[in-house]
């Protein structure tokens, strides 16, 4: 771990990884344009724990990367990217870590920032669209995972990560993308609400016509989630 200087806190040597290894200095919460916040959080997980240590592996091998994107044929790291301290895991309660991310990012993206959230499970989504909402009126989700996550409760909560969707479709409307694992339940709900969502490997080979159509379902402001296993 790097050591670095902080200037709010004095010239100290510090150990803190931020997204690219970017010293803070360099890119201060006042400057950045775009904000990176770990939630290391997966309570509701049903099968293997872990996804909690995520945030700080994403992190971690961020520090390898260069910061030239080829695609955009720029330093991506100039336009200002802030890591902030991880949000505390709420664990007896999915209801209250939603609604810590919910201040979180309604307080960044409020004040014109990018918020870029690193998990952790699923479930932290519910918070970050409850708080965009109420910032764009018009927000739509695109949501990529391979679970559709639309039960409408799993091992007695509402608020897990079964059913993110779920919740996230009484928001706003949603876009899936990439579900190859769904109950009867859950198809039968999709069916009902006529949700677009988009198996996998339906559209596998024709990868022009998948955005097009995922595209078309969308509206001028649009939150991204991703879950890992999509991919």
């Amino acid at each position: 771990m790097p050591e670095k200087t902080y200037d709010w806190l004095g010239e100290v040597p510090l150990q803190w990884n931020t997204f690219l290894d970017t010293p803070p200095e360099e890119s201060g919460p006042d400057e950045a344009l775009v904000f990176v916040i770990p939630v290391p959080y997966d309570s509701t997980t049903s099968y293997k724990g872990g996804s909690r240590e995520g945030p700080r592996a994403i992190i971690e091998a961020s520090m390898q990367l260069e910061d030239l994107d080829l695609g955009l044929k720029r330093d991506i790291s100039e336009i200002g990217i802030h890591t902030t301290p991880a949000l505390a895991p709420q664990v007896g309660s999915p209801e209250a870590m939603i609604a810590n991310v919910r201040t979180a990012v309604r307080h960044a993206a409020g004040k014109g920032k990018l918020v870029a959230l690193l998990g952790g499970e699923h479930t932290i989504t519910v918070g970050a669209v409850q708080a965009m909402a109420e910032l764009y009126s018009d927000l739509s989700v695109l949501y990529l995972d391979a679970h559709a996550d639309m039960r409408d409760a799993y091992m007695g909560t509402r608020w897990g990560h079964a059913s993110v969707a779920r919740r996230v479709c009484e928001i706003s409307p949603l876009v899936q993308v990439g579900v190859r694992s769904a109950s009867a339940e859950e198809i039968s709900f999709i069916k009902d609400k006529g949700i677009p969502v988009f198996f996998w490997p339906e559209y596998a080979g024709d990868q022009d016509g998948l955005a097009d159509a995922v595209t078309g379902h969308l509206s001028s402001n649009v939150y991204v989630s991703v879950d890992l296993d999509v991919f």
